[in-house]
């Protein structure tokens, strides 16, 4: 005997592009959505038959149609709409995904002024939430970024771990500690502020890993966390993914120089992994 466990479906990579046009300027958002769902979809596995699915063009078409009548500034609410919209009209389902990445769009400054109606693109991070209800049921979210590149050339060290007979890492009072930071976090609550709070965490973490005299990865990922505990109150627990993306000193001696700490060579593989998950405790 066999039986199905588990399965969902949906629409993955939906690009969407909004502008709002206000008399002070436009509102420029990009952003890539993908909804997933869940629910009795057995006969369509087993037997073929497809009248419980909602295709998942119309979900494609959903996507652009919720985007036209929303008033959604947070990608967050605009989640939330295009859950409780599929969950109303498909009873089959039970429950609905939404997940949306947002890339960073900054409005372009022409002779020291911000411009209307032209913008630039930011760096490769990508601001994420991930939204998920079950049918009559609250909303579950989720929201960070990934890939928020940063570095610092002092403050941070790295001494005292084990050496074996395969180490070969010198210890350290002064390196560069360089990391592309994944963060996510949950929310106490289904009705915030949700733009506002993603910016104070956002600005928390990277004041924290600017002033924060590190003795490893892992002690600043630990302090990132909790400053953002002690300042933002509607946030339960944070994940956090910092890769320590390595710049190794050059050997100039071969050559008859020093290397005062100033020349390096930046590296992405092979490098550290360091994550953790920290929440409020009960």
């Amino acid at each position: 005997m066999i039986e199905l466990v588990e399965n969902r479906y949906g629409k993955s990579r939906v690009r969407l592009m909004k502008v709002t046009r206000n008399e002070q300027g436009h509102d420029l958002r990009e952003w890539t959505v993908e909804i997933l769902l869940k629910g009795d979809f057995e006969t369509a596995h087993i037997y073929g038959d497809n009248s419980k699915i909602l295709p998942t063009d119309t979900m494609k078409n959903t996507v652009y149609s919720i985007a036209r009548s929303s008033k959604a500034a947070a990608m967050e609410d605009f989640a939330k709409e295009l859950a409780d919209f599929l969950l109303e009209r498909n009873p089959q389902v039970g429950s609905a995904s939404v997940r949306i990445e947002s890339a960073l769009w900054k409005r372009l400054t022409v002779e020291g002024r911000p411009h209307p109606s032209a913008f630039i693109r930011g760096s490769a991070e990508m601001q994420i939430t991930a939204v998920e209800r079950v049918q009559k049921g609250t909303f579950q979210i989720q929201s960070g970024f990934e890939n928020l590149v940063i570095l610092k050339t002092a403050n941070s060290g790295f001494e005292g771990f084990i050496r074996d007979s395969l180490t070969t890492l010198p210890e350290t009072k002064d390196r560069l500690f360089g990391t592309a930071v994944t963060a996510t976090w949950r929310y106490s609550a289904s009705d915030l502020s949700f733009d506002c709070i993603r910016v104070k965490v956002r600005e928390t973490m990277l004041r924290t890993f600017a002033n924060h005299e590190s003795k490893s990865v892992q002690q600043t990922l630990y302090a990132m966390a909790a400053s953002v505990f002690e300042e933002i109150p509607e946030v339960d627990e944070i994940q956090l993914t910092m890769p320590n993306k390595h710049c190794l000193l050059v050997d100039l001696s071969r050559f008859g120089q020093d290397n005062p700490n100033e020349i390096f060579v930046p590296t992405d593989e092979p490098h550290g992994y360091i994550e953790a998950r920290v929440r409020r405790s009960e």
